[in-house]
């Protein structure tokens, strides 16, 4: 007889455990375990286990644990799968269970899933309060020879319950098999899991409130342990060997569980898909007869489809591409590698059209390496779960389902909830905050290497070493489950036939399995993404139309637009999806994109690696230097990017030209060489060369352009997918060259909250001579508008102000009018949403300014008029004075002195994050009559260049140097924006008396640019 685990829960079963399978099966392999069961509260982590029994080499088991519900009772038990149909039946229990919120299954669901199940009752407390004769016997007679009695005698210890479970079990003929409930690997992680516990229960460990562990022993015994625990029972271990070994279940992987498009029995799908592919590329080319390479393209692409057996997933995203369309939700024009496909094109599932960009099919589906086809497709990001709300409805809720991912207690993650759960103070809460960064891949380890005050801080108090070392336990532990932000499962049939799934939003099933191991059991996940840029484009169009009765096809924008290629040109790319960053303007400035295919190969290029290629485009382009070529077959292939290899198409053009293969053989030696292994490299050097000679190539030619693709294979990007982005990029960029208000009003009302870049659109918008309106409770809406060719800002912008209170605003404005006055606002939108609170930051930031009287007055009047509010409309009901218009009751205003501009415009800066007014730099700058360099032109300085410049100190913060000495590091922000200023100790300690926030200060420097940074060197400060 050999060693059986019949319970282990895994940390799979979020914060219920801390077995971690990397640790579990070492163990497992060393005891000699012949069998093991994985039993968790939900099917959670059973492919994993599945899959780490079949590399140990030991029998697997799928468990459940779960409640039966006998007589108005809940009931414990434990079912395992003892064969397919009964792993079958565990998906549907699991899955009924937790889409219905049910804590037990009821007599109805037990009698139509218990087909294939081992029903075992634990001897647990539940079962032998008092008789539960007729529940063991339900049971029996439920289950028959698949019913058993299970006992753990935890560390050893014989529970209190035994002999009567015992004797309970006997009567109603149950076999008894000995069991151990395993919860952690180690007795000494007792305390870990108990941790972990309450943190998934989220209470202190002092809450009398927290659900405690039975016992400190739910740890995994060796073989010899277990052997002792039941040395007068040996029956019981091998009736629990017998059981599992009689569990024999295939999780079937590998399979393409593909979802099926509706149609009658009797239509052709390869027919019925032609046709429709031709009616699109006919409408898409404007042509009635299309061109001959077009028809070659589809036949070959609809071939591959068709003997792939994907047609039906090529009907279904056309079909819900087709109802985005019809409800005018902005889709992006393609994603990854599907842009290369015609067929995509012509069934506007892209808007890429792969034969004039010169994409490839190959690189999308490779006949010649069979894999899932992924269609990613971008929506505007509010509007994105109307298309998964169609695609569950058409196909049914039972058929479609989001995705789960898992959230892991991460080192910040870990450290606080630990200490949270120990009953730490909210100042050592902080204090871990400060000391542990969020960088993704920080470790507690790393941390403590990184930062010393966390060593210091730990060993100062004994309980703070505990909570480390507990932390440290459970870092990386499965925390939470979420919903995937794309992913989207359609199955052929119910998803229970395949996976487990629980309640999601929305209506929408969630899958209890994440999604690598979905892909694993075959099931097609489609990604939906929120794209923001649509959005943005959409409401350009939105307010364009709305102010100049405009309507504009994105898709029909002229690709030579020569005011688009200026901005371009002038690194002018706020706002312009992939090209703001710094870097890329720079890149833009030195390529001064001509044509659409710049913006791509510099949307391509502008990654670590091949950016030091970006010069050498730029300098070929403008005819600085002379475009050579390794061999002349490769001037076809790269002219378009001067001689210089930027995307992996090109890779597999070189290959089909120069070496005779094949499209899909080059898409292979193209994963192949990128992949970097000496030996596959070598077995394609041999390939390419053989190809080469076979096609009259030299030999050192060949070595020398296949030495040129692997120096390459890494830089190379898919231009499919650059093709697709650089049309967004591209449509945004030709709206903020042609339509520059609606851009920037667009974009303001997106970069609501971000105060940083709402100033940089303000900036620019100045500078553009685009006038700005204030906020208007008469006049704004709650995003950005426009007034008569100026941008008015909306109420949503002003820090404070309740979304309740603007649509109240602007209903009662729609409805009544415009307002006469601030107490004809109070009666008006009654004393629910008129409140101190709600109107001070409206003042403050000038929305009531069209009353003509000075803000003082009215921040003085409020209270009167609040006052008036709950008198006149206390609430939404009509109101006694309604009919009256309360004229009669109006107060008066308090009158107060005027708010000094210095104050006004502070107050400015506190509810709207930006100065309306004049800037207090510019005022300045008037004042001091003296030329200043503008903090937003200094990165166009060189190193060692001097500036002067002046602004408002922001933030200061102050260090030591190793030697001890002070020094800081001073943000500086004028009219134009920000900038760092160093003061070195020499410096420090002169002007560290006049550092203070707030403070206007005149700077004397040199510029120094280090890792694409640049910031002051100060050398003189005056105030």
């Amino acid at each position: 007889m050999s060693v059986v685990y019949p319970y282990i829960s895994t940390s799979a079963d979020l914060l219920k455990s801390t077995v971690r399978l990397d640790e579990l099966f070492p163990f497992l392999k060393q005891q000699g375990t012949s069998s093991v069961a994985i039993v968790n509260s939900k099917l959670y982590g059973v492919l994993p286990f599945w899959e780490a029994c079949y590399q140990a080499g030991i029998h697997g088991v799928i468990g459940f644990s779960t409640f039966i519900e006998y007589d108005g009772q809940p009931y414990p038990v434990v079912f395992y799968a003892q064969s397919n149909q009964g792993y079958g039946n565990l998906l549907k229990i699991s899955s009924a269970l937790a889409t219905r919120k049910r804590k037990a299954i009821p007599e109805q669901w037990l009698n139509a899933y218990q087909e294939g199940l081992v029903c075992v009752i634990p001897n647990a407390i539940d079962w032998t309060l008092t008789d539960r004769h007729d529940a063991f016997d339900y049971i029996f007679q439920l289950f028959g020879e698949r019913c058993f009695g299970s006992v753990q005698r935890p560390g050893g210890n014989v529970s209190d319950n035994e002999t009567g479970f015992i004797a309970a079990c006997e009567q109603s003929g149950l076999p008894i098999m000995a069991t151990q409930e395993v919860r952690y690997l180690k007795k000494e992680g007792a305390f870990a899991y108990e941790v972990a516990s309450a943190i998934g229960q989220g209470l202190k460990l002092s809450d009398d409130q927290r659900l405690q562990p039975e016992h400190p022993d739910a740890f995994a015994p060796a073989a010899e342990e277990m052997t002792n625990w039941f040395s007068d029972r040996p029956e019981w271990l091998e009736t629990a060997e017998k059981m599992l070994l009689s569990c024999k279940v295939s999780i079937q992987t590998n399979r393409q569980l593909l979802p099926v498009f509706p149609l009658e029995k009797e239509v052709d799908k390869a027919e019925y898909i032609k046709n429709i592919c031709l009616d699109g590329l006919r409408g898409r080319l404007n042509a009635s007869n299309v061109p001959k390479e077009y028809l070659a393209r589809l036949e070959y692409e609809l071939g591959v489809i068709k003997s792939m057996g994907y047609i039906d997933y090529f009907l279904i995203v056309s079909d819900f591409m087709k109802f985005a369309r019809n409800e005018g939700i902005m889709t992006g024009p393609g994603r990854g590698s599907s842009a290369s496909s015609l067929v995509a094109y012509s069934l506007h599932i892209t808007d890429v059209d792969p034969l004039e960009h010169g994409l490839l099919f190959e690189r999308f589906l490779n006949p010649e390496r069979v894999t899932l086809p992924d269609i990613d497709i971008d929506f505007a990001d509010h509007r994105r779960h109307e298309v998964v709300e169609y695609v569950a409805n058409k196909y049914g809720q039972a058929r479609t389902a989001q995705i789960i991912t898992f959230g892991t207690l991460s080192a910040k993650a870990v450290a606080r909830d630990t200490a949270r759960v120990f009953g730490f103070e909210a100042e050592d809460l902080e204090a871990i905050s400060k000391m542990i960064s969020s960088r993704p891949g920080t470790t507690l380890r790393s941390a403590l290497k990184e930062n010393s005050k966390l060593n210091d801080w730990i060993v100062a108090r004994e309980e703070r070493k505990t909570w480390f070392k507990t932390a440290l336990q459970l870092e990386g532990l499965p925390r939470h489950a979420s919903t995937h932000a794309a992913g989207v499962i359609l199955s052929p049939s119910s998803l229970v036939d395949y996976v487990p799934i629980e309640e999601g939003n929305e209506g929408i099933y969630l899958t209890q399995w994440p999604m690598g191991d979905l892909e694993a059991i075959g099931l097609l996940k489609m990604d939906f993404l929120g794209l923001r840029n649509l959005t943005i484009l959409e409401q350009i169009k939105k307010l364009l139309a709305r102010g100049t009765g405009k309507s504009i096809d994105y898709r029909k924008l002229p690709l030579d637009d020569a005011k688009t290629f200026s901005i371009l040109a002038d690194g002018d790319t706020s706002g312009v999806f992939q090209l703001e960053s710094d870097g890329m303007r720079n890149a833009l400035r030195q390529i001064r994109p001509t044509a659409f295919g710049d913006i791509v190969a510099v949307n391509a290029l502008f990654r670590p690696g091949p950016m030091e290629f970006i010069p050498l485009y730029a300098r070929r382009k403008h005819k600085q230097e002379t475009v050579t070529y390794v061999h002349p077959i490769l001037e076809p292939v790269l002219s378009e990017t001067y001689g210089v290899i930027v995307y992996q198409e090109q890779i597999m053009q070189i290959a089909a030209r120069m070496a005779g293969f094949s499209l899909g053989e080059a898409d292979i030696l193209r994963r192949a060489v990128s992949k970097k292994k000496r030996e596959i490299l070598d077995q394609e050097r041999v390939h390419f060369v053989q190809g080469a000679l076979k096609k009259g190539f030299k030999e050192s030619e060949a070595t020398e352009v296949y030495d040129l693709i692997v120096r390459f294979a890494d830089y190379g990007f898919p231009k499919s997918h650059a093709v697709a982005y650089s049309m967004i990029s591209y449509q945004l960029a030709y709206m903020k060259a042609n339509h520059p208000i609606y851009f920037y009003a667009a974009m303001l009302g997106n970069a609501s909250g971000n105060a940083e870049k709402t100033n940089q659109l303000l900036q620019e918008i100045k500078e553009k001579k685009i006038p700005v309106l204030p906020p208007s409770i008469q006049s704004s809406y709650k995003s950005f508008t426009i007034e008569d060719g100026k941008v008015r800002i909306g109420l949503n912008s002003i820090k404070g102000v309740p979304g309740n209170v603007i649509n109240a605003l602007i209903a009662s404005r729609k409805e009544g009018g415009p307002f006469s006055s601030l107490f004809n606002v109070a009666e008006r939108i009654s004393a629910i949403h008129f409140t101190r609170k709600s109107f001070e930051p409206l003042i403050k930031a000038g929305a009531l300014d069209d009353f003509e009287l000075d803000r003082a007055t009215l921040l003085a009047s409020l209270d009167s008029a609040v006052k008036h509010a709950e008198l006149v409309k206390p609430d939404e009901e009509p109101g006694l004075f309604d009919d009256m218009g309360a004229s009669f009751m109006k107060p008066k205003y308090t009158k107060a002195s005027p708010i000094p501009e210095n104050l006004k415009l502070d107050l400015e800066m506190e509810v709207l994050g930006f100065y309306l007014s004049t800037h207090p730099i510019e005022r300045e700058k008037e004042q001091r009559q003296k030329n200043f360099d503008e903090l937003k032109s200094l990165k166009h300085k060189r190193d060692k260049d001097r500036v002067i410049v002046l602004g408002m100190i922001e933030d200061i913060k102050r260090i030591r140097t190793k030697k001890g000495d002070a020094m800081a590091f001073v943000t500086l922000q004028d009219d134009t924006g920000p900038a760092s200023v160093t003061l070195f100790p020499e410096e420090y300690a002169k002007f560290n008396a006049i550092l203070k926030e707030q403070a206007i200060i005149e700077v004397q420097g040199t510029i120094e640019n280090r890792m694409n940074r640049t910031s002051i060197i100060c050398k003189n400060i005056n105030l």
